[in-house]
């Protein structure tokens, strides 16, 4: 089982994964900066959970999310808000190659199921409470 991280434990591991991530790697050739379908050409043998940010105690976390200003869901931009979907859904997984920090979770609709992936960047890490 891997770890639950809190907002703090998140930034704070992907301060110390920018510091170290500062050459090209097989796993940048796609730009994840926002919520990507995850690219076919990635090898996911290259990447270990470290981590996930699904509330341990919350069966069924918010669907809700945080968009402040004019981000959407695909802005490279949007804040990275642990609470709140879909990041209250994700596994933190690491590059084991470059050190580099990624999000990915499962969207599922209808009809489909799309593994989807973010590169996280820490000035985007957020803790914001939800609401009451």
């Amino acid at each position: 089982m891997v770890q639950h991280l809190n907002a703090a434990a998140l930034l704070e591991l992907a301060r110390a994964a920018q510091q170290r991530a500062t050459v090209p790697c097989e796993c940048t050739r796609t730009p994840l900066d926002g919520w990507q379908s995850q690219p076919l050409s990635l090898d996911e043998t290259r990447f270990d959970e470290i981590g996930t940010l699904m509330p341990q105690d919350d069966p069924e976390p918010t669907f809700g999310e945080y968009l402040p200003g004019k981000t959407t869901y695909w802005s490279a931009n949007a804040p990275i808000a642990p609470r709140y979907f879909p990041y209250n859904r994700c596994g933190v997984w690491q590059c084991s190659s470059c050190g580099r920090l990624y999000l990915r979770y499962l969207e599922g609709g209808g009809y489909f199921v799309d593994r989807r992936i973010r590169a996280v960047n820490a000035e985007l890490i957020e803790d914001v409470p939800l609401p009451a």
